[in-house]
């Protein structure tokens, strides 16, 4: 099988497992790529006008850093999926593919006669998965679904409204998109496992509105756990989270054990307050987070950041100083860690990608492959599929294929 011009480890887990990916945006994209990043050969089929996410951000003609960083490692072929002969194009790449994901509104695919049916009947062992913004039914089934809109209706806009009981906030970054995709890619994982030992191909559903509900609930939902004789409620978690100031940035600090609330208050200056009742338990703290604050606070605003972190970590106190966007890739731990590392993505020369987040094995993961242009592996991935030279140029000059 010919694979991304990045050689492929040959012990990362999903080399020799096709991937289709149909989706487009962010939710779809990244669980691929992270599929990707795990060795899978992935095929981004784009309609002509090209994923949306190629005109988000700073961008080199078609290559968008948002579309690079979310379609790291596949390659592209664009199919006019209205054309027949498109359409007979994906049913060749199918045939042979381990997975399929779109992240259509629901009955679209269908709509274009590639329904479950079909899909089994063209590849019983296909294992599809469907990303939808509020699920496959009900009543906002065929809406348009954007990372917004689901931070708006699970939760996330009023858990995160700043100061306490203020007007609710988006969170600046898509994390309703990206946490969807991290659920997809581990339930992909699941249904090929469950395919290896003899489930077969299977229809994996997964949901924004699902996914990002989830995700709110061992911590900011945890008063709505409890349906029979609950106990009293708690007051809502992280309501006084939020940075320190130090004299010149700021960090963060959280101390949830008793050995953790003895270290901040004695790195400090401050041991008296670790007898003082307002403080002695995960509740009370809960309960009177502003206090220590007030207390702890003019002292963190006379230090520097880096005399701060020297004193909590010395006291064995969780704090982390509170990094810039662009002081992120130079952090120490960052560093020493290659959480980033540097690609050659051709005409568009380097670019800066995350390594892969999780390893396996010994070894340093592999960085991940480049993005690529829309249309770009079109001709390659044709021949793959058995057309000649007289064919391909065929579906070029009709515009099935581009």
């Amino acid at each position: 099988m010919a694979q991304n011009s990045q050689k492929p480890d040959p012990k990362a887990p999903l080399r020799g497992i096709r991937v289709v990916d149909l989706s487009t945006m962010l939710a779809g994209p990244l669980a691929v790529s992270m599929l990707a990043d795990q060795g899978a050969d992935v095929v981004k089929v784009e309609a002509p006008e090209g994923d949306t996410s190629r005109r988000i951000g700073p961008a080199k003609g078609d290559l968008s850093a948002m579309f690079i960083a979310a379609n790291r490692g596949k390659r592209c072929i664009t199919l006019d999926l209205k054309a027949e002969a498109g359409r007979e194009v994906l049913r060749t790449l199918l045939r042979g593919a381990d997975v399929l994901v779109d992240n259509m509104r629901p009955q679209a695919l269908a709509r274009l006669g590639f329904g479950r049916a079909a899909l089994e009947e063209l590849n019983p062992g296909l294992v599809h998965a469907s990303i939808t913004g509020f699920g496959p039914d009900g009543p906002y089934a065929e809406g348009r679904a954007y990372d917004a809109v689901i931070q708006a209706l699970s939760g996330m806009c009023a858990v995160h409204a700043q100061p306490a009981g203020g007007d609710p906030l988006l969170v600046t970054t898509t994390l309703c998109d990206k946490l969807t995709a991290l659920t997809a890619a581990q339930a992909i994982s699941s249904a090929l496992l469950a395919r290896e030992r003899g489930a077969g191909g299977q229809h994996v559903q997964v949901s924004m509105l699902d996914a990002a509900v989830a995700f709110q609930w061992p911590d900011a939902m945890y008063n709505h756990v409890f349906l029979d004789d609950a106990p009293p409620s708690a007051p809502e978690f992280g309501i006084s989270h939020r940075p320190w100031k130090t004299r010149d940035g700021a960090l963060t600090t959280n101390t949830p054990q008793r050995s953790e609330l003895v270290g901040l208050v004695t790195a400090l200056g401050r041991p008296e307050l670790a007898d003082d009742p307002r403080f002695s338990s995960v509740p009370a703290l809960q309960r009177h987070g502003q206090a220590l604050r007030d207390e702890l606070g003019p002292v963190l605003a006379d230090l520097s950041t880096d005399e701060a972190v020297r004193r909590l970590m010395a006291h064995g106190v969780p704090v982390g100083r509170v990094n810039g966007r662009a002081e992120v890739l130079r952090d120490p731990q960052v560093v020493h860690n290659a959480s980033l590392c540097e690609v050659s993505n051709g005409d568009a020369g380097r670019v800066r990608l995350p390594a892969g987040a999780a390893r396996f094995g010994d070894g340093a993961p592999q960085p991940p492959g480049p993005g690529a242009h829309r249309g770009q592996h079109t001709r390659e991935l044709l021949a793959e599929l058995g057309y000649d030279t007289a064919a391909i140029d065929a579906l070029v000059a009709a515009g099935a294929a581009r």
